[in-house]
């Protein structure tokens, strides 16, 4: 079977697929997760840094979001000066072969 009959098919309930795509609908939630790829554990100011172009709103908006969602940890150091990090969830970390193939694809058609 193709993968696109296997997405296709019945064995594939639709409304998970569109339950992933809501968790990562939005301008900044895909972004976020692919520089997560990249940590163990990240910190919000650098998640900011990372992102240029959004607020600290909307990065505290979306990391609630996909915490919400079960993708990213969301941890708080109690320590002076206090700090959160964030991290992949094991269901998060079970994305990470679909964002290397995502990369895998663009890397092969950046020319175009």
């Amino acid at each position: 079977m193709s993968n696109k009959e296997l997405i296709l098919s019945e064995e594939v309930p639709s409304n998970q697929t569109g339950r992933l795509l809501e968790m990562l609908e939005g301008r900044w939630k895909a972004q976020i997760l692919y520089e997560l790829c990249n940590y163990d554990s990240v910190r919000f100011s650098t998640l900011k840094k990372k992102l240029p172009g959004i607020t600290n709103t909307m990065l505290s908006k979306s990391l609630r979001e996909l915490e919400k969602d079960g993708l990213v940890l969301r941890k708080t150091y109690n320590e002076i000066p206090l700090h959160v990090e964030y991290s992949f969830t094991p269901m998060g970390k079970d994305l990470l072969p679909i964002f290397n193939e995502i990369t895998n694809w663009g890397n092969k058609y950046e020319q175009r």
